[in-house]
């Protein structure tokens, strides 16, 4: 990699910083834009500078009117949240928006095979897990929504904690997160819906560093069962660079008692630079989405076999870590 390119790199890597706050201010800023240029608008080009206001100016007043809109219909509950508590509004609008730089500037996210996810059935995507905060469950959802041509929801399956966690807990069930319970699973997955689990759970975000992309042990195949009850395909999917984010490369197990948390990590920015050290490393993400595995051509009462459960359950976990594996190959490096 030429010296310029890796410049341009770190370049759109300092960018992201600012941009949740830039977009916060876009309407603002388009409208002093739009005034200077009014008032510097002369001779020749005045014709031109005021078609150009009245573009912009029309498109400051649509941002303007969709904001209003929005915060209308949020006032007089005018949206629609399912019984699982999931505002999709609120979750492509708001949530989605602030966490997309994240995805497309920070850790500049490269999706493959988001083919593999149906277009409009249920379908049950299994990852691995890792990075100390589970911030490749929300890329994984991004790209879910943003890669696929019918923008689907990912409806995760969290971990007790989050529930239980005052506002996250509220947060994770609008954005569409709900208990990982099979009982939750088989009703989104009969529905339709494109349902997340990440089985490795606290063993696979708090691993250390040194055992980075080793997938831990899948649990009881709980996710298996609910797909073939449900007889919808399972999604292996195999997420590379979030191990970087947050090198684990030690414990707290006293505070982590104390703060009733699975563990507490050390890195290397935390806890020597304070909530500095809560800003990830700006690593380069690959997410890919491999062939579905079929569940509809099972026998009858194959949820209830618990050889041919794990068996499937292995099948899923190999092929993740053989895809993990070839993604590392393929990286340039942990940073480009």
């Amino acid at each position: 990699m030429t010296a310029g390119r890796r410049s341009e790199r770190i370049l759109a890597v300092a960018q992201a910083a600012s941009e949740v706050g830039e977009a916060l201010a876009d309407v603002l800023a388009e409208a002093s834009a739009d005034a200077s240029g009014r008032a510097g608008a002369n001779g020749a080009r005045r014709d031109e500078g005021r078609r150009d206001d009245a573009e912009g100016d029309g498109d400051v007043a649509g941002r303007v009117a969709d904001a209003l809109a929005f915060l209308r219909r949020r006032l007089t509950g005018e949206f629609e949240v399912d019984d699982f508590g999931f505002d999709p509004e609120l979750t492509d609008t708001v949530l989605m928006a602030l966490a997309r730089p994240l995805y497309t500037r920070w850790f500049r996210v490269e999706t493959r095979g988001i083919e593999n996810i149906p277009d409009a059935a249920g379908a049950l995507v299994v990852a691995n897990h890792s990075g100390a905060i589970a911030l490749d469950a929300l890329m994984t959802a991004i790209a879910v929504h943003d890669e696929h041509p019918r923008h689907r929801f990912l409806r995760m399956l969290g971990a007790d904690l989050v529930f239980q966690t005052p506002f996250l807990g509220e947060l994770a069930r609008k954005s569409g997160a709900t208990l990982a319970s099979n009982q939750d699973a088989e009703r989104l997955l009969g529905a339709g819906e494109v349902v997340g689990v990440w089985p490795e759970g606290f063993k696979g975000i708090g691993k250390p560093f040194s055992e980075r992309y080793k997938l831990q042990r899948f649990g009881r195949g709980g996710f298996v069962s609910a797909a073939l009850r449900t007889r919808t395909p399972i999604v292996p999917c195999a997420i590379v660079g979030a191990e970087e984010i947050y090198p684990v490369l030690g414990n707290m197990p006293t505070l982590a008692r104390v703060l009733g948390l699975p563990y507490a990590p050390i890195t290397p920015t935390f806890p020597w630079l304070g909530l500095f050290g809560l800003i990830p490393l700006p690593s380069k993400w690959l997410i890919e989405f491999c062939p579905p595995v079929p569940t509809d051509q099972q026998p009858a009462g194959a949820a209830d076999d618990p050889m041919l459960v794990f068996d499937l359950t292995d099948q899923v976990r190999q092929t993740i870590q053989q895809t993990l594996y070839a993604l590392l190959v393929q990286r340039r490096s942990v940073f480009f």
